[in-house]
C-alpha cells in the first residue's frame, strides 16, 4: 500500500510592520481602531482637563488664568483634538451599541454605512467646532 501523501496546510502568520502598508483594512475596522485611539486620547488628556477645571473653580484669578492658557493657539488645537476624540468616541460607541442590539446592523453593507456615518458626523462636528473655536467667539 503506497504511503498517503499529506496536502500542505495553509500557513497563517501575523501581519508584520512591513505588511501593514499593503494591507487594505475595511472602513469598519478603521473606525473601530479610531474608536480605541479616541478612548485612549480622552483617558490620557483627562488629568489636564481635571487640572484646568479645578484651577478654574478655585478662584476668579484661576479662572482667568485658565482662560488665558486655553486661548493660545496650541491649546486650541489640543482642545480641537480632544473634541474630535469625544465626538468620534460617542458616535462610534452608538454604532457599537446599535450593532449589539439590532442584528440588521451586523451585515457588511450596514457596517460600512454606519462606519461612513460615524466618520462624517464626527468630522463635521469637529469642523463646526473648529470654526467656532478659531472665529474668536
Amino acid at each position: 500500500m503506497p504511503p498517503v501523501q499529506k496536502t500542505p496546510r495553509p500557513e497563517f502568520r501575523n501581519i508584520g510592520l512591513g505588511d501593514i502598508v499593503r494591507y487594505r483594512m475595511p472602513l469598519a475596522a478603521i473606525v473601530s481602531i479610531l474608536h480605541r485611539i479616541s478612548g485612549a486620547l480622552m483617558f490620557l488628556l483627562l488629568p489636564v482637563v481635571l487640572w484646568a477645571f479645578e484651577l478654574s473653580l478655585r478662584s476668579a484669578q484661576g479662572f482667568s488664568q485658565v482662560g488665558a492658557v486655553l486661548g493660545s493657539a496650541p491649546m486650541k488645537l489640543l482642545g480641537l483634538v480632544l473634541f474630535w476624540g469625544i465626538a468620534h468616541h460617542f458616535c462610534a460607541g452608538l454604532r457599537h451599541l446599535a450593532s449589539d442590539v439590532c442584528p440588521r446592523f451586523v451585515t457588511r453593507q450596514a457596517g460600512r454605512r454606519s462606519a461612513v456615518a460615524v466618520l462624517v458626523v464626527s468630522l463635521v462636528a469637529t469642523a463646526l467646532f473648529a470654526v467656532y473655536l478659531f472665529s474668536g467667539a
